[in-house]
């Protein structure tokens, strides 16, 4: 920092205040009683105001520039405007001694000797308040709150608008120390500097702040170098952007010291001894500096937090007051000898860098280092002026005014930022440059170097022939590091710290200005007085080239050619011997890194990105594939790098093409250069193949066919043309050569319309190019049956694949038509027959069929399981039986079955059953190895059609609320049912539900012992929870019936006589004879046939001739029994009441052994035979293997009706009501108009 005198003046009185105009154009001065208004430009006297009468003590100005205000010792104010007019005057008790303007409101603080008063143009008046003590001085904060008073008597009253006083601050030494000047720091906004106790850094204790919210400033350069302090203007200090708000209060009293307050009143930090009495204080417009001047006849400059920088000028009387001109750093000085003078602060940048490491001073006691590649930044806070500062590796050297404090790395970390003291060493230096290295510091001064070590010790020193103007160290290992100086003369010497002796690399007739040597050491870049970079070879001293409008110059660390100068407002670019590339800059280049330059512009420090474009481009011209690589690695666009990968492909430079396309990530060129290199592999080295591969992923197709056909590859061509769909350019590639590929072209172009969507174009190529399948696929596809005739009936019958096709479609689209006469051109019944099975044409399947007896089972068992789906099962047996098919009919029909009972279909379930034991029983008749296990099955499924038939009414009545049924013949099933189930249940069948049937009958016809016992039954059953209550209810009501049945329920045996239980554990046979009993099928009565067995010998239809001979009988009467026969049923029937004869040859034959066990049957004889009526035998004629039943009626009075069809036997009155009822029998379902068969 230094200062230079602008101009100065001498009034004949004392200089008590000035005042500058906001606009900083005029400076006001209070001198004697007159007010002087000078221009600050050049200090030219504008024009004296007189109005006072006495010594004017104090003067300022409104923020808004509009008026000032004066005090005097008059005891009156005077507001003056800006035209220097006055235009208001109000007075006081006593002597004015200072006014101040309220920053926002322009409120004016007037005070006197025992009062102040607050004036605003709104009110008339003026406010006034008493104090205790004589007011010296007074300040607004920044917001206009709040009006700080210093006092006489060492007091500070803090009030506010009001005038009323909030805070009272008490001073040490009380009216001893009268308060002589206050002031209010200007910036609200600012870091607070009072976090530590005063004192100084000790080695090893140095405050080290990191700064997190610092605005990130681009920047850096490489290298390292000491800079000389160029007399530029500083621009605005850092913002620092922080919330927290400081109102901080400068209290300077006449006990010599500077004090610091919050608007609390609490004191930040210790009392500042001055060693003079301070009569003035005030701040730099932005609040970074203060001002003091007082009885040592000088200003001073101190940091906002009290740290004195140095003198700005020095005075022949006591400073009454200065001042800071508005936004600048002109300063005013008034004094006891009526001196104004007024000067200019320069500050100095005082930086060091050092590769991607900037440090630069700050607020003229702190140093911030910045990383300039991640942007992290670093505050030393400091107690003194930084004078200079040196930054090398992991060493960072700064100068005060009285020692010199360096600083390392807590660790090797190349992003580390913290620092800690290494060595300090207490001596005073006077330097113009400082260097730091690993182990040492160069101080220069002037034409000498001094090496230090760090402990202080003077090692080496080397005097020049010139003045230095240029030091940079380059590298090298610790202790023996290399330093590059440049002389006034011209002359350029390395030196290493380690050697007396300096080496001198090169002389100029100019002065050197800037000085730096390429990474390998090879090339020596000046920058001399006449702004002209040149460039030498260090071995040869051969001037390389040279380039004018240059300031500075920095070699690129990662490229050897490539360097850059700046100057003229323009950034240069020269690599090799190209010509130089141009973008504007402002500013100094200091470093050169990969694609990153480093500038510096007066005190900021950018990092500028920078393509690398324009260099590789020129590299790219000569074809120097491999350098123009190492340009792009410094940094270009990611089309530079395109550009460079395509350059390098049609140039065949493989590797560099492969480096460039792994950078932009482009798979395909990355595939087409592996493919070349594993071809070279292989021996194939076509370099025109290659190329013309190149061209073609280019999009250069014509170049690439041309060269294609040059090096004998057509084909290659004509796929590229094909797959691109240029069919015309690959017609006119061909000529008029080989049809074969023409053909072939016109194939893909079929392909290629059939892609896009154009399948009609592409159906019609494809039937020029002889492709008949892929032509019927796009029209089956699409639905054009017009298309697929006309290629059917085009066809030759010879051509089976494609009609066959053509079929396929027809069928699919529905056209069993096309269909069927396409499979007859071909020839292919058996696709015929399966065409009319598809589509259901059963009478064109049985024309086939008949005609073709070999295709018989792929009509009929199709057709049957279509006839069963649609529950036509009658008809889809016989078509089973046609094909020849009885295990899948019977499959079909055990399913159906099962299904039935699921879902309670029992009715279904019993003819299922019935229709099963009937197809069991002509397999069995078909096949002689199945005879014995289909008989098996047809006695099995006939028991359990009859027990479904049976449960059936029972599942209604216990299910449904209503029962069309008698209670009789409930009673009568429920006892069937129980009988018939004395081995296994079946599925379906709940015992409950027969049980609970059989219950509920017995009691309701008096047969309670049997109700009784299905009761006890029940109990020992797992009973739903709708019966349990009615369960539980009967089982106790059956309790007060008698215990025994009744009578007229019992049923009787018509072979023995013998009654029977109602509960027979034999089942349904009888309990003497063991006679099977034959029940009706409609009430399940017991009916009174007999059935009987021929004799070993005699046919069946030996027995029926026999039986119909009717011989006659002598009879006591004639009975007249009628027989009548039917499609539907076989009766008997009584014409005339008769006794029945007593001499029967059957009846004899009942009679049997009395107490056996097994059951003897009733085997007759031809005589006995021939001794019977036609009228009382009903015969069941099955069909082989089975023999025919017969059975002898013991009541020929007694009507029975006997089915047919499934030889079911029913009382004729029941079976008729029963037909009329469902048209059919109602066991077998047989319709009533069907013949018997």
């Amino acid at each position: 920092m230094r200062t230079a005198l602008t101009w100065r003046d001498r009034a004949e009185q004392c200089i008590y205040d000035l005042a500058f105009k906001p606009d900083g154009t005029q400076l006001v001065i209070a001198a004697g009683n007159r007010l002087l208004v000078y221009d600050t430009s050049d200090g030219t006297l504008i024009q004296p105001l007189k109005g006072h009468k006495d010594t004017v003590y104090c003067v300022a100005y409104a923020k808004d520039g509009k008026r000032f205000a004066s005090g005097s010792a008059d005891k009156s104010v005077i507001i003056w405007t800006s035209k220097l007019e006055g235009i208001l005057k109000y007075t006081h008790n006593d002597s004015i001694q200072c006014v101040s303007y309220n920053p926002l409101t322009h409120q004016l603080a007037s005070c006197s000797s025992s009062d102040f008063g607050l004036w605003s143009p709104e009110q008339k008046s003026v406010s006034k308040n008493k104090t205790s003590s004589k007011i010296t001085c007074c300040s607004w904060t920044n917001d206009g709150q709040y009006l700080a008073l210093g006092m006489f008597n060492g007091i500070v009253s803090i009030r506010n608008k009001n005038g009323d006083e909030k805070v009272k601050i008490e001073r040490t030494g009380g009216a001893s120390a009268p308060i002589w000047s206050i002031c209010w720091n200007p910036s609200s906004q600012w870091k607070s500097f009072w976090s530590r106790a005063d004192g100084e850094v000790e080695s090893g204790h140095s405050c080290v702040e990191e700064i997190p919210v610092l605005t990130s400033r681009p920047g850096g350069r490489q290298g390292s170098e000491a800079e000389r302090e160029d007399p530029q203007e500083e621009v605005a200090s850092e913002d620092f952007n922080l919330d927290e708000r400081n109102d901080i209060l400068a209290v300077a009293d006449w006990g010599q010291k500077l004090s610091f307050y919050q608007l609390s009143g609490k004191q930040i930090g210790k009392d500042r001894m001055l060693n003079f009495d301070p009569c003035c204080v005030s701040y730099f417009t932005k609040g970074e500096y203060l001002l003091l001047g007082g009885s040592d006849k000088q200003v001073s400059l101190f940091t906002k937090d009290g740290v004195r920088l140095g003198t700005i000028g020095e005075q022949s009387s006591w400073v009454w007051t200065c001042k800071v001109k508005p936004d600048s750093n002109y300063v005013a000085v008034g004094c006891q000898d009526g001196t104004i003078s007024f000067y200019q602060l320069i500050f100095s940048t005082v930086h060091g860098l050092y590769k991607d490491r900037y440090a630069y001073r700050d607020s003229m006691t702190d140093v911030i280092v910045q990383h300039l590649i991640t942007e992290q930044k670093v505050r030393i806070k400091g107690r003194e002026l930084v004078k200079k500062i040196a930054i090398y590796k992991n060493r960072l050297a700064i100068q005060m005014p009285e020692k010199i404090l360096i600083y390392e790395l807590y660790s090797d970390d190349s992003s580390d930022m913290y620092y800690r003291v290494k060595e300090k060493i207490v001596k005073k230096f006077e330097c113009n440059l400082l260097v730091v290295c690993s182990n040492h510091i160069i101080l220069c001064q002037e034409k000498r170097l001094q090496c230090l070590s760090f402990s202080g010790v003077k090692e080496r020193e080397w005097l020049m022939e010139s003045l230095i103007r240029y030091i940079k160290v380059i590298g090298g290992p610790p202790g023996r590091e290399g330093l590059l100086v440049g002389l006034k003369n011209g002359q350029i010497l390395k030196i290493f710290v380690d050697n007396a002796f300096a080496i001198v690399l090169l002389k100029q007739s100019t002065a050197v200005r800037c000085l730096d040597m390429s990474a390998s050491r090879n090339k020596l870049a000046v920058v001399d007085e006449n702004d002209t970079c040149l460039v030498y070879d260090i071995h040869t001293k051969e001037l390389l080239f040279q380039e004018p409008n240059a300031n500075s110059v920095a070699w690129n660390t990662q490229c050897e050619d490539m360097l850059c100068f700046s100057g003229g407002g323009y950034l240069n670019i020269k690599a090799s011997n190209f010509p130089v590339h141009q973008q504007k800059l402002q500013g100094f280049v200091v470093g050169y890194n990969g694609s990153k330059i480093f500038c510096l512009h007066v005190f900021s420090m950018s990092a500028v990105e920078v393509p690398q474009s324009a260099p590789m481009y020129q590299y790219l011209e000569r074809k120097m594939f491999k350098e123009a690589y190492q340009i792009a690695c410094l940094g270009v666009t990611d089309a530079d790098w395109r550009e460079l990968a395509m350059e390098a492909l049609e140039g065949l430079e493989f590797e560099t093409a492969k480096k460039a396309f792994t950078r932009v990530r482009d798979l395909r060129y990355l595939e087409l250069i592996s493919s070349i290199e594993e071809r070279k592999k292989h021996g194939n080295n076509n370099y025109e193949l290659f190329l013309a591969d190149v061209y073609a992923y280019q999009g250069k197709f014509h170049e690439a066919a041309k060269l294609y056909k040059k090096s004998g590859h057509e084909n290659l061509a004509l796929e590229m043309y094909s797959d691109l769909r240029m069919f015309d350019c690959a017609k006119d590639f061909l000529g008029s050569e080989d049809p074969k590929d023409t053909k072939m072209l016109i194939k893909k172009q079929a392909d290629w319309a059939k892609n896009i969507n154009e399948p009609k174009a592409a159906v019609e190529m494809y039937l020029s190019a002889g492709e008949h399948m892929k032509a019927i696929e796009i029209s089956g596809d699409h639905g054009w049956v017009e298309m697929l005739i006309e290629i059917a009936r085009k066809l030759d019958k010879a051509e089976r694949e494609p009609l066959s096709k053509c079929a396929f479609y027809f069928k699919k689209l529905e056209n069993p038509g096309y269909a069927a006469e396409t499979y007859l051109k071909v020839g292919d019944l058996k696709a015929l027959v399966q065409l009319h099975v598809d589509t259901q044409r059963w009478e064109e399947a049985f024309a086939v069929s008949e005609k073709h007896p070999e295709f018989k089972d792929d009509v009929y068992v199709p057709y049957a399981q279509w006839l069963a789906e649609n529950d036509r099962f009658e008809e889809a047996q016989k078509a089973f039986h046609k094909a020849g098919r009885q295990r899948e009919a019977v499959r079909v029909l055990e399913q159906l079955t099962h299904n039935a009972v699921l879902e309670s279909r029992f009715d279904d379930a019993a003819y299922y059953y019935w229709m099963l034991s009937m197809q069991c029983l002509d397999i069995a008749r078909e096949h002689e190895q199945q005879k014995t296990e289909m008989l098996q099955k047809f006695h099995h499924f006939q028991h359990l059609a009859e027990v479904y038939h049976v449960y059936h009414f029972i599942q209604r009545y216990t299910e449904e609320p209503f029962s069309f049924h008698l209670a009789e013949t409930l009673f009568n099933m429920s006892r069937f049912l129980l009988h018939s189930l004395t081995k296994e249940i079946p599925l379906g069948i709940s015992k409950v539900n027969t049980l609970f049937a059989l219950a509920k009958q017995s009691k309701a016809l008096g047969a309670y012992k049997l109700a009784r016992h299905a009761y006890d039954k029940l109990q020992g059953l797992q009973i739903p929870a709708r019966f349990q209550k009615s369960i539980e209810l009967g089982s106790l009501r059956i309790r007060s019936k008698p215990f025994h049945d009744s009578e007229e329920l019992v049923p009787l045996c018509y072979r023995c006589s013998t009654n029977n239980p109602l509960l027979n554990n034999l089942g349904n046979v009888c309990v003497n004879c063991r006679q099977p009993f034959v029940f009706s099928a409609s009430s399940y009565e017991v009916l009174h046939l007999v059935e009987f067995y021929l004799e070993d010998g005699i046919t069946d239809d030996e027995a029926v001739a026999l039986i119909d001979l009717e011989a006659p009988r002598l009879n006591k009467g004639k009975n007249k029994w009628q027989e009548m026969m039917s499609d539907q049923a076989q009766s008997l029937r009584l014409e005339d009441n008769t006794d029945i004869e007593d001499d029967d040859p059957f009846t004899a034959k009942l009679s049997f052994e009395q107490g056996g066990s097994e059951f003897v049957p009733v085997i007759v004889n031809r005589a006995v035979l021939q001794s019977m009526s036609r009228r009382d035998v009903l015969i069941k004629r099955w069909p082989k293997p089975l023999r025919w039943q017969y059975y002898r009626s013991l009541l020929p009075d007694a009507s029975i009706t006997m089915c047919p069809s499934c030889f079911q036997m029913f009382h004729t009155e029941d079976y008729e009501l029963l037909v009329l009822q469902h048209n059919c029998c109602p066991f077998c379902r047989r319709k009533i108009d069907e013949s018997n068969q």
